[in-house]
C-alpha cells in the first residue's frame, strides 16, 4: 500500500506483506525481500488473478460491444511486453486486454538547465530485466502554459522532427492538461480542417482545486476517448473549442467517451498516514503517487527513488496517454498544493 503524510501530503507505500511500522515514514517493501520469497508470492498473485474475470469495457462507454472470444487466458492479467516493431505505432496502440505494461520513469535535472526545465525518460521494463527505451518528454521554455513535447528521440525533443509524437498542454493554473498526438492544430492551420492531420485529443486530465488549502491527496479525473468494438480507439478531432474533450466533459457530454479517476487513499492511524496498494512496485512517499481506475486499476505511478518512478498501464490507455499522465503530475499546479 502506499501511505499519504497528512501534513505533507504525500502516499506512502504498504506492500501486502504484513509488517510492523513504527513511524509514518518507515516503510517494508516486497523489493527488500528475498528474490526466492518475492518469486513465490508471484505466483500465488497470478493464480489469485486467474480465478478473477476481466472487467468488461461495456460499462466505460456506450458505443463499445463485447468481442466474442473469450477464453480461459483472458482471465489472468501478464506482463508479457508488446512487440516494438514500431515505436510511435506502439505508444499510440492501447494495450492488449489482460496485459499490464510495466515501465520506468527517470528524470534528468542535471545541470543548471535541466534543473528548470528535467527531461523525462520512459522505458519500459522487459522480462528478462532489461529495459527499452519509449519516448522522451520535456517542458518547452517561454511558453505562456505549461507544454510538454514528447518524442521517440531521447536526444532531440523538437517538433521539427519525425520522431515527435505528441505533447501535454496545460492552462494557465495547471489544473487542467490535454493530451495531443503529433498532427496539426486546425486553428494555426485552417486548410487542414478536413484532413486526417488534424490532431487527435488522447486525453483531458483535471486535478480538482484546493480553494481553502486543505492538506490531503490530490483528486484528479482523466478522460479518455472510447473504444471501438475492434479494440481501436475512437478518433477525436476537435475543429473548434466545443468538441474539446474538456468541454464535453464540462457540458455533461461524455458519448464517445471513458471517463476514470483515482482511487482515493484511506487514512491509516497506526501511521498517521493515506494509504493505497501498488503490490510493491512503489517504495517511497509521494504527492506524485496515484491510481487510476474504472472499475480497476489501468494505470499506477509513483517514486521508487529521488529520480526513478515506476509506471504500468493496461487497456483501454497506451504509452502516449500514460507518460503524457505522469508528466501532468510532476507539473507544479498553483492551485492544488
Amino acid at each position: 500500500m502506499h501511505f499519504y503524510d497528512r501534513q505533507h501530503c504525500k502516499v506512502a507505500v504498504k506492500n501486502d506483506a504484513a509488517c510492523f511500522i513504527s513511524t509514518a515514514r518507515c516503510q517494508i517493501s516486497e523489493e527488500s525481500k528475498d528474490e526466492e520469497v518475492q518469486e513465490k508470492e508471484k505466483k500465488g498473485k497470478k493464480t489469485n488473478k486467474a480465478e478473477k474475470t476481466t472487467p468488461s469495457l461495456a460499462s466505460l462507454n456506450s458505443n463499445y460491444r463485447e468481442s466474442s472470444s473469450s477464453s480461459s487466458e483472458s482471465n489472468e492479467r501478464s506482463t508479457s511486453p508488446m512487440p516494438l516493431e514500431d515505436l510511435e505505432k506502439f505508444a499510440l496502440r492501447p494495450a492488449p486486454r489482460d496485459v499490464t505494461i510495466q515501465c520506468r520513469v527517470t528524470r534528468d535535472r542535471r545541470g543548471v538547465e535541466k534543473g528548470i526545465f528535467p527531461t523525462y525518460y520512459l522505458h519500459m521494463e522487459m522480462e528478462d530485466g532489461k529495459r527499452v527505451f519509449l519516448m522522451a518528454g520535456r517542458k518547452r521554455k517561454k511558453c505562456k502554459t505549461s507544454n510538454y513535447l514528447i518524442s521517440t528521440d531521447a536526444t532531440n525533443l523538437s517538433r521539427d522532427t519525425n520522431c515527435y509524437i505528441g505533447k501535454l498542454r496545460s492552462n494557465v493554473l495547471g489544473t487542467k492538461f490535454t493530451v495531443y498526438d503529433g498532427g496539426e492544430n486546425p486553428e494555426k492551420k485552417p486548410f487542414i480542417k478536413e484532413c486526417e492531420s488534424v490532431r487527435q485529443e488522447l486525453a483531458a486530465i483535471c486535478y480538482e482545486t484546493n480553494v481553502l488549502g486543505f492538506k490531503g491527496p490530490r483528486k484528479m479525473t482523466v478522460i479518455i476517448p472510447g473504444m471501438l468494438e475492434n479494440d481501436e480507439r475512437v478518433s477525436i478531432r476537435p475543429k473548434n473549442e466545443l468538441e474539446t474533450l474538456l468541454v464535453r466533459h464540462t457540458n455533461g457530454n461524455t458519448d464517445k467517451l471513458v471517463t476514470l479517476v483515482n482511487k482515493s487513499p484511506s487514512w491509516n492511524d497506526q501511521t498517521q498516514s493515506y494509504v493505497l496498494n501498488f503490490h510493491g512496485r512503489v517504495t517511497q512517499a509521494s504527492v506524485k503517487n496515484f491510481q487510476i481506475i474504472h472499475p480497476d486499476n489501468v494505470m499506477q505511478f509513483g517514486r521508487v527513488a529521488e529520480d526513478v518512478f515506476s509506471m504500468d498501464y493496461s487497456f483501454p490507455m497506451c504509452a502516449l496517454q500514460a507518460f503524457a499522465i505522469t508528466l501532468s503530475s510532476f507539473d507544479g499546479k498553483l492551485a492544488c498544493e
